[in-house]
């Protein structure tokens, strides 16, 4: 795999972040937290509201299936172990993608990734993918109607909403939504939205499903999505596109309200994703999302950071050139980090650190693991 010095990346990437979203303070948290949820000493927060610097971990598309010689299941261990063994962490981010596009979307296979996210010894937040729910339809997926592997994903990994996965800390989460939370560490915003690849979950289900009913065993014939499964899929998306509308505009209000020295904004799909646009992927589906973030950003004039997954590559956007393919303008204060694939031919993840006091206030770095 192609790699950039993450030096390069960190003197480029400099930006600004600062505060919105949930309000906790050790003691209103604890107040919270049933006996089974207890707080973690290490993730109190006790930065919220004050200037003290914070550190968080992204990963995502991973694990994939199958990986030789090794399994990347079987190398989660590792990378877990090396942000559990950080004491600078105070949270994770899974970006999204549990899975590849071409593997069963089975419960087992879920549970397996709710056994290993539990290890984690800081709160996780997890932003759900494409592949664990709408690619699910295709054959080498097991066939399944992806609506039914949406609402596995939030009865396994959002069955407590309001609070993390990992050590249990307390997050804003949408009503419906519970993917979607916020929270605030070292005066900064931090949102998370559920938009993903396969235009946003809008492309059509089922384009591989034959129909084995035939008389003959060795005769089948072509049976793609019905207009009930197309309305379904449709009416799914517009529900959850206007979910992240709403929560976006409340990302900014919020931000705008505190003056807030910045926003980030986590979720899976890479709007840009210039291998799929080169393939003859479409985007349409995220255009009012960019439109609005567009404005909403401008308006703020204050540095914004998405952090995504979904093209499996490290990249930083600064100024995000490529809202001129949704017709826009590009904004100078948004930066845009694409989080590598985790496990590959390597294991990294992304140290994200935030430093209000500083001039730059928000610096990465990627972290490479050996490889067991």
């Amino acid at each position: 795999m192609r790699r950039t010095s993450a030096a390069f990346w960190l003197a480029i990437g400099l930006g600004i972040i600062t505060t919105s979203c949930s309000t906790d303070t050790p003691a209103s948290v604890a107040a919270r937290l049933s006996p089974m949820q207890p707080a973690n000493d290490k993730t109190n927060d006790q930065n919220d509201d004050d200037n003290s610097s914070s550190v968080f971990a992204v990963i995502g598309d991973v694990p994939y299936e199958p990986r030789a010689p090794q399994t990347a299941l079987s190398l989660m261990p590792a990378l877990i172990n090396s942000i559990n063994s950080d004491p600078q962490v105070t949270r994770a981010v899974h970006i999204g993608d549990i899975k590849s596009g071409s593997t069963l979307c089975s419960d087992a296979w879920f549970q397996s990734i709710a056994a290993s996210f539990a290890t984690f010894q800081d709160p996780l937040i997890y932003a759900i993918g494409d592949n664990e729910w709408t690619d699910c339809h295709r054959a080498n997926n097991g066939g399944y109607n992806p609506l039914n592997r949406l609402a596995k994903l939030r009865e396994i990994f959002f069955s407590n909403p309001g609070f993390t996965l990992g050590a249990k800390r307390h997050v804003d989460a949408q009503p419906n939504y519970p993917e979607n939370v916020s929270w605030k560490t070292s005066r900064v915003v931090f949102s998370t939205f559920h938009i993903i690849g396969s235009n946003n979950g809008r492309e059509k289900w089922f384009g591989d499903r034959r129909d084995t009913t035939s008389l003959s065993p060795l005769v089948t014939v072509p049976k793609p999505e019905t207009a009930a499964e197309g309305a379904s899929r449709e009416a799914e998306y517009v529900a959850r596109n206007a979910a992240n509308m709403e929560w976006l505009q409340r990302t900014f209000d919020r931000a705008n309200q505190e003056n807030a020295k910045g926003v980030v904004l986590l979720y899976q799909a890479d709007l840009w994703h210039p291998d799929d646009r080169a393939a003859g992927a479409v985007f349409t589906a995220h255009q009012q999302f960019v439109e609005l973030l567009a404005k909403l950003a401008k308006e703020f004039n204050r540095p914004v950071l998405i952090v995504c997954g979904d093209s499996h590559d490290f990249r930083v956007d600064v100024g995000v050139p490529w809202f001129s393919f949704y017709g826009l303008t590009p904004v100078a204060n948004i930066t845009q980090l694409t989080v590598d694939r985790s496990i590959e031919a390597d294991i990294d993840w992304v140290k994200i650190t935030v430093d209000p006091k500083s001039a730059a206030v928000f610096s990465w770095q990627q972290v490479f693991v050996p490889v067991p």
